[in-house]
């Protein structure tokens, strides 16, 4: 099966599990908690979830599926195919009608991402990448020029819980302190397809990340000439801890602040 294929699989499974949630967008939603007050969970989800894996099981039957939501195979293969999906990544967004939330596809080989599609139904835009590409609704994008960190807008990202409110003031003191402006988006995926696409320069988080809230998003912003590391500067892999993804020109900045918020930045 080639990559062109694969990358066609990727789009379509994202697009079905994104009109299962924009049908039930502001309608009456069951919403529960998983984790706490904030971690919520809508029946939703996980429609959402069967709607992308019985597309990529149409053609793909025998692969490894990983997704956030009951009912997959819980883990990413090293080796072989696989396959991540957050069914409705900014769940909270979702249940608020806000319309920043996102269904999220990757295919992995080998444990290396060569395709990624994340789809905002409500904001009406489709990114989809692989490897030395990305597209926002069928037109190519890339990571935007800007090298001046005043003009950088950074998203912090991630929740940090009732009990790591010490670290979220700290991310956002970061932002507000070392760049132009800070954009809080709710959903990790929205926030690194809009680095992708230029629309933002920076997403920082030192929490330790799911692979469906992230995978997808950091390989398009690597495959849309940006630069994704770990808290120490190596290259991201999706069981770090943390996450620093910019559009390259001035990454140093970008790592400075998201090592402030475990106050190890040296400056």
């Amino acid at each position: 099966m080639n990559d062109g294929r694969i990358a066609t699989v990727t789009r379509e499974a994202a697009r079905a599990g994104a009109d299962v949630a924009i049908a039930a967008f502001r309608t009456t939603l069951d919403v529960g908690e998983k984790d706490g007050k904030t971690d919520l969970v809508t029946v939703t989800d996980r429609e959402t979830q069967d709607a992308v894996v019985d597309r990529i099981r149409e053609t793909f039957p025998e692969d490894t599926v990983y997704g956030e939501e009951d009912g997959t195979d819980g883990y990413i293969p090293d080796t072989g195919r696989g396959w991540v999906i957050d069914p409705i990544d900014g769940t909270n967004n979702f249940v608020r009608g806000n319309r920043r939330f996102a269904t999220s596809v990757a295919c992995v080989r080998d444990g290396e991402p060569v395709a990624a599609a994340n789809v905002l139904p409500a904001m009406d835009d489709t990114y989809v990448g692989t490897p030395g590409a990305v597209t926002r609704n069928g037109s190519t994008v890339s990571v935007s020029e800007r090298s001046d960190p005043d003009l950088f807008q950074v998203v912090p990202t991630i929740w940090w819980g009732f009990d790591r409110r010490g670290e979220f003031a700290r991310a956002t003191e970061a932002v507000v302190e070392r760049f132009g402006d800070l954009r809080r988006l709710g959903s990790a995926q929205a926030a690194l397809s809009m680095l992708a696409g230029g629309g933002v320069e920076g997403v920082i988080t030192n929490v330790e990340t799911n692979a469906w809230d992230t995978v997808a998003g950091a390989a398009m912003v690597e495959w849309a000439g940006g630069t994704v590391t770990d808290l120490d500067g190596d290259p991201w892999q999706y069981d770090a801890r943390g996450l620093v993804a910019s559009n390259g020109r001035n990454h140093d900045a970008v790592l400075a602040a998201a090592r402030q918020i475990d106050g190890t930045d040296p400056e």
